[in-house]
């Protein structure tokens, strides 16, 4: 589960870099309901909001040869120290800490193997608004190439306890994350080793994809299918989860929806 306090290690913000902005916001505006803030006439790009809420950002992208993805932000105490771990680690510095007006800081990385992620010491800002409901982010998930160096890196940055528990059919095993301390009811994502075909999104590095909870799986796919986007994997139903599809939207950004199974 996550959610909106936003503990040490857990997810708490993230932004879509794509290269037709008005292209992104039509897309999610049909599939999740989301009406884009923009952030003014000097910047292509804003807040995502749902109900007045805001849920995610979205920018142009501005680095050369960089691909459309989600970032996922986790929240840190402070990170300039988080940003020695990531190098002590065999991380890459990409966006070094940085503040964001009054707002918070930020920075962004690459972990050993080339897996981009974030993070973010909150100021006035401790991330997005709206989590673990229909229409906004209720897990993370990383696909990697090497589960156990992904581990030890992650581990060693964050503090992140894991807990592995066996795919379906013999498949291999799934990784799940809970913030440092926290009980396993606050696990907020999990990671999976899975083979090259897997990760040709991004030209055979690891990748990070966010989950969005939505009140009904097929019907938000059919969203996706008939605004542009693509069906990577189902929908399908995992036991004791809920029923999920892998997507990408028109732009070629992967995440994953999801209908939770009703405790």
């Amino acid at each position: 589960m996550i959610t909106t306090d936003f503990a040490p290690g857990s997810p708490c913000m993230l932004d879509l870099g794509v290269p037709d902005v008005p292209a992104a916001a039509s897309f999610y505006r049909a599939v999740l309901g989301w009406d884009l803030e923009p952030m003014g006439e000097e910047v292509e790009g804003g807040m995502f909001r749902m109900d007045g809420k805001m849920v995610a950002g979205l920018g142009k992208l501005t680095e050369e040869g960089a691909r459309p993805a989600w970032m996922i932000y986790y929240t840190v105490t402070d990170a300039d120290a988080t940003t020695r771990a990531v190098e002590a680690g065999g991380g890459t510095v990409r966006v070094a800490p940085m503040d964001i007006e009054q707002w918070g800081r930020m920075a962004q990385y690459s972990d050993p193997l080339g897996g981009q992620f974030a993070v973010w010491q909150p100021g006035e800002s401790t991330g997005v608004d709206l989590v673990d409901a229909p229409g906004s982010l209720c897990w993370t998930e990383l696909y990697t190439s090497d589960a156990a160096a992904a581990r030890q890196f992650y581990g060693d940055v964050f503090g992140w306890q894991f807990s592995d528990m066996p795919m379906p059919g013999g498949e291999g095993t799934y990784t799940l994350i809970t913030p440092a301390g926290l009980p396993e009811e606050r696990m907020h994502g999990g990671l999976l080793e899975v083979g090259e075909d897997a990760l040709s999104l991004a030209g055979g590095r690891p990748y990070w994809h966010p989950v969005f909870a939505v009140a009904d799986c097929d019907a938000a796919v059919a969203q996706v299918r008939g605004n542009g986007g693509s069906v990577q994997m189902g929908p399908v139903d995992a036991e004791g989860v809920g029923r999920m599809a892998l997507c990408l939207d028109p732009l070629k950004a992967d995440f994953v929806l999801l209908t939770p199974t009703q405790s």
